[in-house]
């Protein structure tokens, strides 16, 4: 009824279309093949008689086969075979019509006859095919003109062919706009001297200088590079095809992936592309079965991680969003955000601090979350090592809040955002972290070993993982805006190593540990570590990045090494030494299992904490804490 209901005059159109098709198909096959005597004639009552039988039965199979509800502005191979396969159907229909039915009952002879049969079957494929396939090349054509006549730029495609072909139909649907594709570099050699859509493949990506001169010098100047996934592959070099179209006054714009089924748009190349290992492979059915219809809760939602967090979930189908935020600006601009999107989740922003116990119980009891993601978290390592005490209200009684908050709502999971710094800590939010890593654990344990009845016990997880590329606070904007000022750029240490990855990777990576922890079976593991792949060097980084910029360190740019600050490390880690790990099946993710205090003793390292918070008493804090954590500061550089 959920499709009947969404139908339109157009689909009534596109149906009369097949009707008036499948008749025509039906009369030209009796016609040509009893032309030559009075066949024809004779049988036309009979067929009279059976035509309005028949075509009802085929509006049932065009809306079956989704006929009647595919835009023909969009036809392809999936339509042409429906199509197939609706003519097939409906030839068979005759067949048992003709054979079991007519023959048998009424003329003793078969009516329609296997050629007839056979004739339909052809013309009724055609019949239904001719005015879409017209459309859709009229659609096709005038795009090609308006991009042609108007003030489309001469593009190249970087990229292998799938890459390129999906781009180009989204220059085709009109999805992009303003380009005028002349031709393809593909890394592949099995695509060159190739069309793709009718465009050709002119070379490889080592040709770009080339090709561009050879545009140049016809009068066919090349304004606009498209680089596409596979374009930013190691082996691609990226960072070479960048720097050649920026000395050639080329505009760079990239397409991301499609993979997570964003809708094709291009925007400007950034450093971070150039960072990326392949990604790993994101099962976003799954994620989607998590996420949709659910009320989820994000804490810390106008941060980096916690804003993508929220787009994400909002994307996989979540009924309800809250965004729980301290910061006023953060707060607005993630809503202003999430509301441009126009998605069908009822979104709510809330000002709370995590700190105000009373406040997150009210909020979390008023909205009643199925899942929670906390993302809300103090976590620059200078300023926590200045102010131990604030790190210890956030990352620790904050967290507690959130989980206490839960437990008290009836959710079916939180997830804590933790980081690789908890690894054998040697920083303050590190050690704040493991601490918020620790209660969750005990919590986690605590509660599935009291589940009783048929509902599963909620599950509170951390996730763990590095730098975030672009986030607030990472390194990446600072180089930025260091290089836009004149320089120097400031790095820490010559052998400082750090590992990134995206924002929109990690969020999923989270999502995806939220589904394994929820799983039919529970798993008894309740910290997870994303794979971060492999560590980049700073200093490489900062080098790139004023290569990038056209700059060349060292003479434009300098490069200065200012010391390692307090709480940081020249190399992270992601799992301690005394820590087992365990496979658990699922792409880009492991489980580790570090050391699980009980509850009862996490309670009275929590008591002891309160007080010596009250009296800002460093040194009793750090106690506490390096007994709720012995191996803190064992790795430390």
């Amino acid at each position: 009824m959920t499709r009947l209901s969404h139908l339109t005059k157009r689909n009534f159109l596109i149906a009369l279309h097949d009707l008036l098709a499948t008749t025509a198909a039906l009369f030209a096959a009796f016609y040509l093949r009893f032309e030559g005597g009075d066949g024809f004639f004779e049988r036309l009552p009979l067929l009279f008689q059976i035509l309005p039988y028949f075509l009802a039965f085929s509006v049932i199979v065009f809306f079956v086969l989704n006929l009647t509800t595919t835009k023909w502005r969009f036809i392809s191979l999936p339509d042409a075979l429906n199509i197939i396969r609706a003519a097939t159907v409906l030839t068979v229909a005759l067949l048992v019509l003709d054979y079991i039915f007519v023959a048998p009952n009424v003329r003793g002879a078969f009516f329609l006859g296997k050629v007839t049969i056979v004739l339909y079957w052809f013309l009724e494929i055609a019949f239904l095919s001719a005015l879409r396939m017209a459309y859709r090349y009229f659609r096709y054509t005038r795009v090609r003109r308006d991009a042609r006549i108007g003030d489309a730029a001469p593009t190249l495609l970087i990229g292998r062919a799938a890459d390129a072909e999906v781009l180009l139909r989204g220059i085709e649907s009109g999805a992009i706009k303003r380009i005028w594709p002349v031709g393809v570099l593909s890394p592949s050699s099995a695509d060159r001297g190739q069309f793709i859509r009718t465009v050709p493949v002119l070379g490889g990506i080592d040709d770009v200088e080339d090709v561009i001169a050879d545009f140049a010098k016809r009068n066919k100047p090349i304004a606009r590079l498209i680089m596409t996934p596979s374009a930013f592959e190691p082996e691609a070099h990226p960072e070479s095809v960048l720097m050649r179209a920026r000395k050639l006054g080329v505009i760079v714009n990239r397409m991301p992936s499609l993979e997570s089924g964003d809708t094709p748009r291009l925007t400007a190349v950034a450093v971070e592309d150039l960072l990326l290992r392949p990604s790993e492979k994101i099962d976003y059915a799954r994620l989607e079965a998590l996420i949709r219809g659910k009320a989820v809760l994000v804490t810390g939602g106008g941060g980096s991680i916690g804003s993508e967090i929220c787009e994400r979930v909002v994307a996989f189908g979540a009924a309800r969003l809250l965004i729980v935020e301290n910061s006023e600006p953060a707060l607005y601009a993630i809503s202003e955000a999430l509301a441009a999107r126009q998605a069908a989740a009822a979104i709510e922003a809330r000002i709370a601090d995590i700190r105000d116990r009373e406040r997150i119980m009210r909020v979390m009891a008023e909205f009643k979350p199925d899942i929670v993601f906390h993302a809300a978290a103090l976590k620059h390592v200078p300023i926590l090592e200045r102010d131990w005490s604030e790190g210890v209200k956030t990352n620790i009684f904050g967290s507690i809040n959130v989980a206490d908050a839960a437990v008290a709502a009836g959710a079916e999971a939180m997830v804590m955002i933790s980081t690789d710094k908890a690894i054998e800590p040697v920083s303050m939010l590190g050690l704040t972290k493991r601490f918020a890593e620790m209660y969750c654990q005990a919590l986690d344990h605590d509660l599935a070993a009291g589940a009783r009845g048929a509902k599963p016990p909620m599950r509170l997880i951390s996730v763990r993982f590095g730098n975030v590329l672009a986030s607030n606070g990472s390194v990446v904007p600072k180089f930025k805006a260091q290089i836009e000022a004149g320089g120097p750029v400031t790095v820490t240490h010559p052998d400082m190593v750090r590992y990134f990855m995206t924002i929109r990777e990690a969020c999923d990576l989270v999502i995806t540990a939220a589904t394994h922890a929820l799983g039919t079976q529970r798993p008894d593991v309740s910290v997870y570590v994303l794979n971060m792949g492999q560590p980049v060097k700073i200093v490489d980084l900062a080098e790139r990045m004023i290569r990038l910029s056209g700059l060349q360190p060292g003479y434009d740019i300098d490069i200065v090494f200012t010391g390692m600050r307090p709480g940081e490390r020249l190399h992270e880690i992601l799992f301690a030494s005394e820590e087992p790990t365990r496979e658990i099946g699922v792409a880009g993710i492991m489980a580790a299992q570090p050391n699980e205090p009980p509850m009862q003793t996490l309670r009275k390292w929590i008591v002891a904490l309160e007080q010596a918070i009250i009296r800002d008493d460093r040194a009793t804090i750090r106690t506490i804490l390096k007994d709720a954590v012995p191996e803190f500061g064992s790795t430390a550089a």
